[in-house]
């Protein structure tokens, strides 16, 4: 059985919040993530890559619903669809355990570091024509967050 993504999360919190602590020190705060925003955002966008080609899928609403499936999986997030189709995909998280992890461990803000901006490197990797947009996140204090996948039909594939 494949170990979900929030218990990756997890493991990989041991080893990432003290690394990232140490380099926000010796780098300060603002290189340091910059740093590792732009390393993962790299390594995410590799998986959105992959993920896009081994889909074969041209109907947005149904790729990411299933990308998103597996980041909900073991009630890793609690979600409402908004909007499902062809091009578009929107959906409510009203419930996050990555967000609440990262809050016991008293680094919400780590939290946004290192889960929350995968999402926008893992939606570029999915094609220049899919946009995603969020204006708020659970990890950042607000009750909800609002996820808009969209695919501009100007430059669909």
């Amino acid at each position: 059985m494949s170990v979900s993504v929030i218990e990756q999360a997890k493991i990989q919190a041991q080893v990432l919040v003290p690394l990232v602590k140490a380099l926000q020190a010796e780098l300060g705060e603002a290189r340091a993530n910059t740093l590792v925003r732009k390393t993962l955002g790299d390594l995410y966008r590799g998986f959105g890559e992959e993920f896009w080609k081994a889909k074969n899928e041209s109907n947005l609403g149904k790729a990411v619903s299933s990308a998103f499936r597996t980041y909900a999986r073991d009630d890793a997030l609690a979600y409402d669809v908004i909007a499902q189709t062809e091009d578009v995909f929107a959906f409510d998280v009203t419930r996050c355990a990555y967000a609440e992890f990262y809050k016991a461990l008293g680094e919400p803000e780590l939290g946004f570091l290192l889960v929350c901006t995968a999402d926008f490197a893992t939606a570029e990797g999915f094609g220049p024509d899919i946009e995603l947009t969020r204006t708020q996140t659970i990890m950042q204090g607000a009750d909800h967050c609002d996820f808009r996948y969209r695919r501009n039909v100007v430059g669909s594939r």
